[in-house]
């Protein structure tokens, strides 16, 4: 109903809009508890938490390592990727999903009890960004240099499945956030908008402007509020977003080089590059404030046990830049690790 509808993006509006700059870590909680120590050779990305294991999917480069969360030991590693970029789990078909954007682009797909690839999937170039929808039984797949989405049913022959027809976006897709009643939203970081995907008409139905926003990467859905948080690089704000129209709720301040937003209950999360994690949340008198919580340099992904209510965050050391040498600081090899945040 139309009603109903007015209410739901109002929810939305006055949970975000009421927003102060607060940087005093000690009033959320949240702090940086413990580091464990991975090592190992190869790069990292999106990290994958399963809240009822506390099992950590890691992404390397070339392998996808599972870390018990808990001891930190390395449970199992998945080889045979060229360029694995994030995972999607389905537990009730004991499936995981690692996305493989280099060459042709694939999927593999492994156990969950084993740690053994079951099969690999030809996909397309650049394969990237995964989240598993149970509303549609889909497995989603963001494709950057294809400009397109992936999608394809988990119970696929790990062998000899084949993807669905790709989805064409019109635009170079970073992360994305389905609302579980067929609607697929993208982030297209070269058009400074979000692709509404329709998946019963498999058609690109809305785009949206992340203005005062660009350069989306980073999103996450908060289902009970209908809105997204997105996070931006240029210039870097979370971008809350209806789900509803595409209106624009409200712009928060965040840190450098975002990569991933989260949502957990009332809190909404985005981690940047620059070693900050940004905390959205409610005080005491009903009002809003975002908070920074130091982490580290690089931890630019996370994922959060709702289980445990911990984020783990992935990074390196770094060298320190040379005097006049710009681009991306090198990683000192041997010293990746993941960070715990926690309350």
């Amino acid at each position: 109903m139309r009603h109903a509808k007015h209410l739901s993006t109002l929810s939305g509006f006055l949970f975000y809009a009421s927003i102060a700059l607060y940087s005093a870590q000690a009033q959320s909680g949240w702090h940086l508890e413990k580091t464990i120590p991975v090592g190992g050779m190869g790069g990292m990305d999106y990290l994958t938490v399963d809240p009822a294991t506390h099992r950590l999917y890691v992404p390397r480069s070339t392998h996808t390592m599972v870390i018990d969360a808990n001891s930190g030991k390395t449970l199992g590693d998945i080889p045979g990727q060229q360029k694995a970029h994030g995972v999607a789990l389905v537990p009730k078909l004991n499936r995981g999903f690692i996305t493989d954007g280099g060459g042709n682009g694939s999927i593999t797909v492994f156990d969950l009890k084993t740690n053994t690839a079951l099969g690999v999937i030809a996909a397309v170039p650049d394969a990237d960004g995964i989240i598993y929808d149970p509303g549609t039984d889909r497995i989603l797949v963001s494709a950057g240099d294809s400009n397109s989405l992936i999608t394809f049913k988990p119970e696929i022959d790990p062998k000899s499945g084949k993807i669905e027809a790709p989805i064409p976006l019109g635009g170079a897709p970073e992360f994305l956030a389905a609302d579980g009643a067929g609607r697929v939203y993208v982030n297209l970081e070269d058009k400074d908008t979000v692709a509404v995907v329709d998946l019963s008409t498999r058609q690109v139905i809305a785009r949206w402007p992340v203005s005062p926003g660009g350069s989306p990467v980073g999103m996450a859905i908060d289902k009970q509020r209908h809105t997204l948080l997105i996070g931006c690089r240029k210039p870097q704000k979370m971008i809350v977003m209806s789900t509803e129209n595409g209106s624009v709720l409200g712009d928060l301040p965040i840190g450098a080089g975002v990569d991933a937003t989260k949502v957990a209950g009332k809190e909404a999360f985005a981690s940047s590059g620059d070693g900050t994690l940004a905390v959205v949340s409610q005080s005491s008198d009903g009002k809003y404030e975002v908070q920074s919580v130091k982490t580290e340099r690089g931890a630019k992904t996370m994922d959060f046990d709702s289980a445990t209510g911990k984020i783990y965050l992935p990074t390196f050391d770094f060298e320190e830049p040379k005097p006049g040498v710009t681009g991306r600081p090198k990683a000192v090899p041997g010293t990746f690790k993941i960070l715990v945040v926690s309350r």
